[in-house]
């Protein structure tokens, strides 16, 4: 305390590192007087705690002893063999209870628990005083539990003797037990008013001590920060001055930095753009080319392999020779009309006239319906569409992943049932192909991510970009397959809507 008193004429202008000894001195000071207050506090009222725990356990007696009298008087008259033994029953456990508390409670104990206290002379003084009647007390109920024992009954007993002793001692035992608990109660209030005293020295000494370093601590150290308070605000009136510059030259090389991320997006997007669009044109092309193909075989190698049948069939009627060349010609005859038959399918593969005619929804429905109807595959379609028009390469597009979709179910998946959904819905075209067939997976281990991606998938996925489609597959071993595309129906029939109003004029 004599450096905290002195610390004004050691210097004018305190060191931090005076500051900081200081300080920390203060606040050992205090925290001690705050530790030492508090262990003596708690000290006191854990002292003060078990004391109200002997004085409930001494007060208890009181009420123990009248149990006893009212136990002694119900024993002597009651009426029934069952109701003498329960009531004896019940005065020898309150009995057992009364004498066990009353010897810990002189010593300052309690039973069971780890609590001792020490008595003061003059509560030892006022239990000496309680003794002789507590030696009636219980020289009297020992001897009327003996009795009753022997006697089996209310009838039998003969306990007049010990009930007038129980009587006569009971009111001197109560008045000598609230002397006891009397002489606790003064003493407790003693130690409360010493505890409060306590605590209002400590109170007082904190709050001087707390004052004489906000005097002689506090107020130098407030003096100098405000000076060094002052030169940082110098300081940080120059420091903006250099960050408003500093700011400024970083506007300009973000709006310069910005300016170049646009420039690279544009160029990415337009990248972006041309690709699709040469994509684009090159699916177009390959549908042209497949439309020609289809053309041409329909028209060409169709219409001569139909002349050949034709030319077969006049050929037999007008044959007479021997059975076995009319059956050559009729084997013949068959095999021409299988080409013919594949020369269709592969033509109407190729490109289905019924597509470009009447538009997607038939064209999906023909191909669930020109399955081979020997194969143990069921293909189905559903739609909630009617008979409308979209877009040529929205037609085309959709109508060639379904037919992917279903050409990878029948070669790769072993499936029993195939479904094909067309629907729209929150303004999206969907289209949806379903089979129940054995499944892939569609996380791929590290060795089966070395090797090429299906080309099937792929030209799926290709498609739908193309067509500003959202493509999702999911398949898992023996959960089937699911492939979804999903395209904004409304663009797609305005686009159909824009094309078919510029072709007519």
């Amino acid at each position: 305390m004599s450096e905290l008193l002195n610390v004004s004429t050691e210097t004018d202008q305190p060191s931090a590192r005076h500051f900081s000894r200081l300080f920390i001195i203060t606040l050992v000071i205090v925290a001690l007087l705050l530790t030492v207050g508090e262990v003596v506090t708690q000290l006191i009222t854990q002292h003060q705690v078990d004391r109200v725990m002997v004085i409930r356990v001494a007060a208890m007696q009181r009420h123990q002893s009248q149990q006893i009298v009212n136990k002694a008087l119900q024993l002597s008259s009651s009426a029934n063999s069952p109701r003498f033994y329960s009531i004896l029953s019940e005065l020898q456990q309150i009995y057992a209870v009364f004498e066990t508390n009353h010897r810990y409670v002189e010593q300052g104990r309690i039973p069971g628990q780890d609590i001792v206290i020490s008595n003061s002379d003059s509560v030892q003084y006022r239990y000496r005083q309680v003794r002789p009647y507590f030696d009636f007390f219980r020289q009297s109920t020992t001897h009327l539990i003996r009795k009753a024992r022997q006697a089996g009954s209310a009838r039998n007993l003969h306990a007049d003797e010990e009930l007038a002793v129980l009587l006569a001692n009971e009111r001197p035992f109560l008045e000598k037990m609230d002397a006891v608990i009397q002489q606790y109660n003064r003493e407790n209030i003693y130690y409360l008013n010493t505890l409060q005293k306590l605590e209002i020295f400590i109170y007082l000494f904190t709050i001087t001590v707390l004052a004489l370093i906000g005097w002689f601590v506090l107020r130098p150290a407030v003096s100098k920060f405000q000076e060094v308070i002052s030169q940082l605000v110098e300081a940080e009136n120059r420091t903006a001055t250099t960050n408003r510059k500093l700011l400024s030259l970083n506007r300009t090389l973000k709006e310069t930095r910005q300016q170049l991320f646009d420039a690279t997006r544009q160029q990415y997007q337009q990248q972006m753009d041309e690709q699709k669009m040469r994509t684009s044109y090159l699916v177009a092309g390959q549908e042209e080319e497949r439309k020609r193909l289809s053309r041409e075989l329909h028209d060409g190698i169709g219409q001569m392999l139909t002349a050949i049948k034709l030319q077969v069939e006049s050929l037999e009627k007008s044959l007479n020779g021997p059975a076995k060349e009319v059956k050559n010609l009729a084997v013949l005859k068959t095999l021409i009309a299988q080409t013919i038959q594949e020369t269709r399918n592969v033509s109407n593969n190729l490109m289905p006239t019924v597509l470009s005619d009447f538009g997607l929804i038939p064209a999906v429905k023909m191909l669930a319906d020109t399955h081979d109807k020997n194969s143990p595959i069921e293909v189905s379609f559903h739609t909630n569409l009617s008979n409308v028009r979209l877009d040529k390469s929205v037609e085309i597009g959709l109508y060639r992943i379904a037919q992917e979709a279903v050409s990878n179910a029948i070669r790769h998946a072993e499936p029993h049932q195939i479904t094909i959904d067309l629907f729209e819905k929150d303004d999206y075209l969907h289209l949806i192909v379903n089979d129940d067939g054995k499944g892939f997976r569609i996380h791929r281990s590290r060795k089966e991510e070395n090797k090429r991606p299906s080309q099937g998938i792929h030209n799926m996925h290709e498609r739908a970009a193309l067509i500003n489609g959202k493509f999702k597959i999911s398949s898992a071993p023996d959960k089937g397959t699911k492939v979804q595309v999903s395209i904004p129906f409304k663009l797609a029939y305005q686009e159909y809507e824009y094309t078919q109003t510029n072709a007519g004029r």
